[in-house]
């Protein structure tokens, strides 16, 4: 029988703010909905038909920065630069220190902006952990509830779907997903997306790492499943390799003046991925990142460029 969903109560801060916010924590940036003619890309969460920006934001390492005034403080200019460019998916874990209280700071900080479509994880090995673990996640982020909740690299995932599913079916979620990394355990995930109606799946996907175009790309898109592209610069290891080479002259063909901007457009360009999650700890960089959410969408000849171009690095 599925799990009884956990019943969340969220912080005196959290209602206040939704309430602020009318319920904008899960909706899409203004300039989205005006038909901005620059406005940030999105595709539509198959199962759901919710449009998200194809370029979001991860927290791993980034953002466990602690109780650092200092590096709070960069961190929610960096939360600002994400939201001022048309960003929408933040996507967290426990497993992942201090980040989910630190993205609860800044957007306290920033009076919760419109345009956050949250995304965070269940990592615990005990199945009965996992209302608690979301309910502790909650207060970190000063929410009243997730947009998308995903099994942490398929840890104890039987348990934890019924959870989420069960959280789902009661009105609590909208989307349930599961997470790997570093191409690991491919094949269990597919027998998941095979077996089960998940709403999102993340992998690891890049111009370098391309596993994941030979059996879970194209399940996905078979399936109605949203696809969350993790590790899109191998931490910072493919950008710095990149970037000690000029940047192609075919770039200008996809509307790229950067490196990560190219990289992040080989990735959203593939029709299976919905959204590419880099992580920052600079204001630069995060404008970087979002400019590949805007501009012409390199087609397969294009694509077969920037990949043929990393593989020459």
């Amino acid at each position: 029988m599925p799990a009884s969903p956990p019943t969340l109560r969220p912080t005196r801060r959290a209602v206040l703010a939704g309430l602020a916010a009318g319920g904008a924590a899960l909706a899409l940036p203004p300039g989205l909905a005006r038909g901005q003619q620059d406005a940030a890309r999105t595709k539509a969460v198959p199962s759901t038909g919710q449009a998200i920006p194809v370029i979001g934001m991860g927290t791993w390492i980034t953002f466990n920065v602690g109780q650092d005034p200092k590096l709070r403080a960069e961190r929610t200019e960096v939360l600002r630069a994400f939201f001022a460019h048309g960003g929408g998916v933040i996507d967290s874990s426990p497993m992942y220190g201090s980040s989910q209280a630190v993205v609860g700071h800044g957007l306290d900080e920033l009076g919760h902006p419109p345009g956050l479509i949250a995304a965070d994880k269940v990592w615990t090995s005990n199945g009965d952990e996992g209302p608690e673990q979301i309910r502790e996640s909650l207060r970190d982020w000063g929410l009243p509830r997730f947009n998308l909740l995903q099994v942490h690299n398929l840890r104890a995932w039987r348990p934890h779907l019924e959870t989420l599913f069960a959280m789902k079916e009661a009105g609590e979620l909208t989307h349930v997903g599961i997470t790997t990394s570093h191409g690991r355990r491919h094949g269990e995930m597919e027998s998941i997306m095979r077996d089960h109606p998940v709403d999102f799946v993340q992998l690891t996907y890049n111009a370098a790492d391309r596993e994941a175009e030979a059996r879970l790309l194209p399940l996905a898109r078979e399936k109605g499943i949203a696809v969350i592209a993790n590790r899109p610069f191998r931490r910072s290891a493919l950008v710095d390799r990149a970037q000690r080479h000029p940047l192609p002259a075919f770039a200008a063909e996809a509307g790229c003046e950067t490196w990560p901007a190219l990289l992040l457009k080989f990735i959203v360009s593939h029709p299976a991925v919905t959204c590419a999650i880099p992580a920052t700890t600079q204001v630069v960089h995060m404008r970087e990142n979002m400019a590949a959410a805007r501009g012409p969408v390199p087609d397969d000849a294009l694509r077969r460029r920037i990949a043929d171009a990393v593989a020459d690095l």
